[in-house]
């Protein structure tokens, strides 16, 4: 059996550091639309809300942001500028709100803040201007030596926690039933994740209207305890 080195150790760390809940960049602020689908009565308990995230997984995160992760991890391990500006310009326009907009740069401006202050800058610096969340996390990813599988199931793993923080927050929906929801969708994000790493250019691109429309809503929505 092949032991794991040190540098798999710390890769792996980083990762965990990556995906961390206590990671400074203000994730918990945001619930993707979901505090709207509660509002609007379209996600009304655990199996509503299994639904909704399976939904979000398949048509979502496994044809947007996960293969696009894979393509600015792989920009990044070759230092290809027009590749990490085409990838990262692609993400911002699938971006339908402007709630899931700012979440993007905002989030991408906090993790770069934090990428400088620990000294993990790219060796040009500049490719870090104007990254979203997902361009900054594959080159942190990257920088910690996390093979991009394992990077794409971390990232799938930070989405659906934060997903469940904003439910348990939002509906009376207990910390064991957020625990049988993971069970649940543990083995789709695997697959997910499977299916992002083959998708074409040509195949990809969300497609969420309900969840474009619960953020749409949520702009302009009375009252609320998220950004998004």
């Amino acid at each position: 059996m092949t032991m794991p080195t040190e540098s798999d150790d710390l890769a792996l760390l980083g990762l965990m550091q990556l995906v961390s809940p206590a990671l400074p960049i203000g994730a918990f602020a945001w619930s993707q639309g979901l505090e709207s689908a509660f509002e609007l009565g379209w996600v009304r308990g655990e199996d509503d809300l299994g639904d909704w995230l399976e939904g979000v997984l398949d048509d979502g995160l496994g044809r947007c942001e996960l293969p696009a992760l894979a393509r600015l991890m792989a920009a990044w391990a070759v230092d290809d500028p027009d590749a990490l500006r085409h990838w990262n310009g692609w993400l911002a326009a699938t971006r339908e709100t402007a709630e899931l907009a700012a979440e993007e740069a905002r989030l991408g401006a906090a993790l770069t803040r934090l990428v400088k202050s620990l000294e993990l800058t790219p060796p040009t610096p500049s490719r870090l201007e104007g990254m979203g969340y997902v361009g900054v996390f594959a080159w942190l990813a990257h920088a910690r030596g996390v093979a991009p599988r394992q990077a794409l199931l971390g990232f799938a793993w930070a989405w659906l926690e934060n997903q469940l923080a904003v439910a348990c927050k939002a509906l009376p929906l207990g910390h064991t039933a957020a625990q049988r929801l993971i069970e649940r969708l543990r083995p789709a994000l695997s697959s997910a994740v499977d299916a992002a790493l083959v998708r074409d250019d040509d195949a990809l691109g969300p497609m969420l209207p309900g969840l474009a429309l619960a953020s749409a809503q949520h702009e302009t929505q009375y009252s609320r305890l998220f950004r998004s």
